[in-house]
């Protein structure tokens, strides 16, 4: 099996989990962060990461209830690891850094923070709360750091219930052209 028919697998089977704390499934996310991405006109890269930012949720030992339980699974390495066997920087960067986008634009606009939801402020206290000044100088280094706040952005605004988008099987032949 390649690793598109593994993310295929896995939407299917574990994308109907609701996403923490949110009124959508995990996959009803990734298509609404997918589409959002389309709708901007991002890179083919930047919109499968949109698509699969939070499929580190979905594996295996990435229980919904961790958060309720006081602890930050990561899901963001998780699903990097995950994706690392197909997918080259493009994708896996801001994937791994959307999280981080997250506590960056906490520290450098204050009212980003008011207006994350609940759950993402509950997640941001276990995600290590707003970057120091130290730490946002390191984020700032990272060439794909302005694509991870693209993503970050899409993130926060792909939580619409019953919200139309493109099905998963539209990105099927995205993911085959970008995988390795």
């Amino acid at each position: 099996m390649n690793l598109t028919d593994s993310i295929m697998r896995l939407f299917h089977a574990q994308g109907a989990a609701a996403y923490h704390g949110e009124a959508v499934s995990q996959l009803e996310h990734g298509l609404q962060a997918a589409a959002l991405a389309q709708a901007e006109g991002a890179p083919e890269p930047l919109v499968a990461a949109a698509l699969l930012h939070d499929i580190g949720h979905l594996l295996e030992g990435q229980d919904e209830d961790l958060m309720e339980q006081g602890i930050d699974g990561a899901h963001e390495l998780a699903g990097q690891a995950f994706l690392a066997s197909g997918f080259g920087p493009e994708v896996l960067e801001p994937v791994r850094l959307h999280v981080a986008a997250k506590r960056y634009l906490c520290a450098v606009e204050p009212p980003y923070l008011e207006g994350l939801s609940p759950a993402s402020r509950r997640s941001l206290e276990l995600q290590g709360g707003p970057m120091s000044a130290e730490e946002c100088a390191e984020f700032e280094a990272n060439p794909h750091h302005h694509d991870a706040i693209r993503l970050r952005r899409w993130d926060d605004t792909a939580k619409t219930p019953n919200l139309p988008t493109p099905g998963l099987e539209t990105y099927r032949t995205l993911l085959d052209a970008l995988c390795r």
